[in-house]
């Protein structure tokens, strides 16, 4: 069965973007430039990626605008405008996240991605709906920006299945237990 990833990176201080939205510090100490991390063998893992529409609009005006990143993916952007498709693989949708997954689940497929943003994010775990949890520890403290966690009704336990470090980077997988 797919599994509903996040895999995400984070501050130590535990931002995913600083106070503008910014994400130009996502970088490594420059210990081991030759490191390559997890992100390639990653993305290979899925085929449909979940994204509201902030994080959609930083992609395609700053990011990456000339090259849309994912392509070859499924990519389901969460917002309430309304917007015609860009292409066939991008799909502007105001669904309800739980039964946006548990229709794509039910779906043959590689994994999900939820890629962002942390409104998102947070609803998902408030409705128990992410498998796994793949958390990159940048080493840097921004010390304001935009938190990966916000305040939750219930405490959610995990499991550790691996860490790995690269150039800096501190990137820990979680399962639910």
């Amino acid at each position: 069965m797919r599994k509903v990833i996040l895999y995400i990176a984070a501050s130590i201080d535990g931002f995913i973007a600083d106070k503008n939205g910014g994400v130009s510090w996502l970088q490594g100490d420059d210990s081991d430039l030759q490191a390559e991390g997890t992100y390639n063998r990653f993305i290979e893992s899925v085929d449909t990626i979940i994204l509201g529409y902030s994080t959609y609009h930083q992609i395609v005006t700053e990011l990456s605008p000339d090259t849309w990143v994912y392509k070859g993916k499924k990519t389901y952007v969460l917002t309430h405008r309304s917007l015609e498709p860009v292409d066939e693989e991008i799909f502007f949708t105001n669904e309800d996240l739980k039964s946006l997954i548990k229709r794509l689940k039910a779906k043959e497929g590689k994994n999900i991605w939820i890629c962002g943003g942390a409104s998102i994010i947070n609803q998902l775990i408030d409705l128990d709906l992410i498998d796994m949890y793949t958390i990159t520890i940048v080493p840097t403290i921004l010390g304001d920006g935009i938190p990966l966690f916000g305040k939750h009704r219930n405490e959610l336990k995990l499991q550790m299945i691996s860490t790995v470090n690269y150039n800096g980077f501190v990137e820990t997988t979680y399962k639910k237990r």
